[in-house]
């Protein structure tokens, strides 16, 4: 038999995969695969059972949404020689998941999981003591992600972020900031330069932010070792609030207070310490980020 680690946030989505373990486990021993279940506790547990067990996993499966799966696969970066990941969806987002083109029915991403190809995908290395899967963020409406209960997200799903961002319409700050990289590809200089007062800014590698598709280009690809960057300037007035939701959702004329690139590493500096969040999770407060593509860091199993 081979061996498998599985890790189940048991909390994530709607509680879903409680209804469908037994099948799931089946799935897995029928793919010839002893698995090794770990149900998580808490925060950092699949982080922590990742790194602990990987190293002796033929493949290691995780179920849950985007922050279990940041947790398996940080704690999968600490191993020397990374097993390939499964991943079943079962949270109230799950972003990433889109971008894989991974199936929402949870037994046929199992079968995904034993009987697939492995994909590598980029991951993104946050100032050498943290990695992101697909989204590393700070400003307006990040902080909805991470502080909207739980049992809110099992009940609404989608609708529940949506709310908490309206109430926090109110609350907008703006950070200064100065962003610096190297090797852009962008219709700015070679080397980037921004400075100024910005509400929010976003290193992505997905097709998917928030369950929205068009808050990035969809030419994304998972595995070129580049990250696309979006900044959003301070508006003035509300118009200029306006222009800058029109052409994020509605793709009207550029403005001067957004700026998309794309890069292979950035920095970025701040005069006051800033919350970070990374896929969807409490990512930290810093004043100084260095962001970093590790180029095909993960292989994970999908369907071709």
């Amino acid at each position: 038999m081979k061996k498998m680690l599985f890790i189940v946030n048991p909390r994530s989505g709607r509680a879903q995969i409680k209804n469908k373990l037994i099948d799931i486990l089946d799935i897995f021993a029928k793919a010839g695969y002893e698995p090794l279940v770990h149900v998580t506790q808490g925060p950092q547990d699949a982080m922590e059972a990742a790194a602990f067990y990987g190293n002796d996993m033929d493949l290691v499966v995780c179920s849950g949404g985007d922050g279990t799966l940041n947790e398996t696969i940080s704690g999968l970066m600490r191993l020397e020689n990374i097993p390939d990941l499964g991943y079943i969806p079962a949270g109230s987002t799950n972003d990433f998941a889109s971008s894989l083109k991974l199936s929402k029915n949870m037994k046929t991403a199992a079968e995904e999981a034993v009987s697939g190809f492995p994909f590598p995908i980029d991951i993104g290395g946050f100032s050498e003591d943290r990695h992101f899967v697909y989204i590393a963020a700070f400003g307006a409406f990040t902080e909805v992600s991470y502080l909207t209960p739980q049992d809110k997200k099992n009940v609404l799903g989608h609708q529940a972020y949506m709310l908490e961002c309206v109430k926090s319409l109110s609350s907008i700050k703006s950070y200064n900031i100065r962003v610096e990289c190297e090797e852009c590809s962008s219709d700015l200089n070679e080397e980037i330069l921004l400075e100024g007062e910005f509400i929010f800014g976003m290193v992505t590698n997905t097709i998917s932010v928030g369950g929205f598709k068009g808050l990035v280009t969809q030419d994304v690809a998972l595995d070129d070792g580049e990250f696309e960057v979006l900044l959003i300037r301070t508006p003035k007035t509300p118009m200029d609030l306006t222009n800058i939701i029109n052409y994020m959702f509605l793709k009207e004329e550029p403005n001067e207070y957004v700026h998309k690139f794309r890069t292979k590493s950035l920095k970025i500096f701040s005069e006051e310490p800033i919350d970070w969040v990374l896929d969807g999770e409490f990512g930290g407060t810093r004043r100084e980020v260095h962001i970093v593509n590790l180029k095909k860091q993960i292989r994970i199993m999908r369907n071709p």
